[in-house]
């Protein structure tokens, strides 16, 4: 069953345990080991984005197969699944449990975005209204250090503890949970400027911050209606909010809608009741594909899904969509999906976040593993993951 849900409410799930577990007897040591030796297979089968991959298999090495091996109960499954889904270099497979100290989720929790360039990794997004943003490091600036380390060395120690090595998708996406920090911990991180001016930040990890906002704001922009989404795309008191915002708009009023801080995605059914304001008819919004289906069977299985009107909503009035580094998962969605029905997307890349999200629970501990098991793709065939704004824009500030 597939599960497109936001990250934050994953996170919440994944940390606390469920009573009925907890009173249920481990299943012991052979039967933890044989949960860890099964996600590899797990991944062959399973995974969608096997292309991405060095010989298009799960990563592994004599490190992690020892780890493997080494698994005897429920804390060293979890640090070992931890490991081996972080091979994958992709920030939408996790696992569904974490420990306080775990690396911090992308771009969930990221208020940088790096990016490798030639031998600098360049800070090429900050997130608005963070602790970076608000320590004075701007988009443009260098990553120079984490923790005093050099960070071509410190991505270089991130693969290497794996048993593997650095190069390609996998340094931006280490580079990204290395400036993300631990969850439990004050981040150290050494920016340069322009200018050439070094700072060494102690940076509070987003894990610290508790943020009570609601669904969304709405605001007049120079005649603009301008509707802001907080990380909200996975809650449907979301299309209440939504819906008494737009029952005020005029019939023609020109219409924003900011993606810039859904970094934690949602599901469809919020993203379908914002699109249904906006079409006549059953409207394609996105292709579907289903690899693991091919694998199992030698059958290619491919999808398009509609958005339909909905009674008594419609807007006539001009559309456009903002978006950023952090208009994650679902906010993606939603934004090709508005693209397809005429939008004018602008900003610039999304996150980049790669299909929707299936659960596999491991069949001895319960221990859920989280991959990205639907290819997704524009109605034109453009994979979300490669749409990029019709429009180069700098984000409108928000209410």
């Amino acid at each position: 069953m597939r599960l497109l849900l936001p990250l934050l409410w994953l996170l919440c799930l994944a940390t606390t345990a469920t009573t009925a577990r907890a009173q249920q007897p481990d299943p012991g040591a052979e039967a933890f080991r044989s949960d860890a030796l099964s996600i590899e297979a797990l991944i062959n089968s399973q995974y969608a984005y096997l292309d991405r991959l060095p010989g298009g298999v799960a990563p592994t090495s004599a490190v992690l197969r020892a780890e493997a091996e080494a698994v005897s109960d429920r804390r060293s499954l979890l640090k070992y699944a931890e490991r081996a889904v972080a091979t994958l270099a992709d920030p939408h497979a996790i696992t569904g449990g974490s420990f306080g100290d775990s690396w911090g989720l992308v771009p969930s929790y990221a208020d940088l975005w790096i990016e490798r360039e030639g031998a600098a990794w360049r800070i090429t997004a900050v997130r608005e209204g963070s602790p970076a943003e608000s320590s004075g490091v701007r988009a443009g600036d260098e990553l120079v250090a984490v923790a005093a380390v050099p960070t071509g060395q410190a991505v270089d120690a991130f693969w290497v503890a794996l048993g593997l090595t650095a190069g390609g998708a996998r340094d931006g996406y280490a580079a990204r949970v290395l400036a993300t920090g631990r969850r439990d911990r004050v981040r150290d991180l050494t920016v340069r400027d322009a200018g050439g001016a070094e700072r060494r930040l102690a940076l509070e990890s987003l894990y610290g911050r508790a943020r009570e906002r609601p669904a969304l704001t709405a605001q007049q922009v120079d005649g603009v209606l301008v509707i802001r989404f907080h990380d909200s795309l996975g809650n449907t008191a979301t299309i209440a909010a939504f819906d008494a915002v737009m029952d005020g708009a005029g019939e023609r009023q020109p219409i924003m809608l900011d993606l810039t801080d859904t970094a934690s995605g949602g599901n469809t059914v919020v993203a379908r009741a914002v699109m249904g304001w906006f079409v006549d008819a059953p409207t394609g919004y996105q292709i579907h594909n289903l690899p693991s289906e091919e694998r199992e069977t030698g059958i290619p299985r491919q999808w398009i899904e509609q958005v339909l009107p909905r009674a008594g909503k419609r807007h006539r009035g001009p559309v456009t969509v903002q978006v950023g580094r952090w208009t994650g998962s679902m906010g993606e969605g939603l934004a090709i999906g508005m693209a397809s029905i005429g939008a004018d997307v602008r900003g610039g890349p999304m996150a980049g976040l790669l299909g929707a999200v299936y659960d596999h629970r491991l069949a001895h501990s319960g221990l859920v593993i989280k991959l990205p098991g639907e290819r997704l793709y524009s109605v034109d065939g453009t994979p979300r993951e490669m749409f990029r704004p019709r429009t180069e824009s700098a984000p409108t500030p928000g209410p």
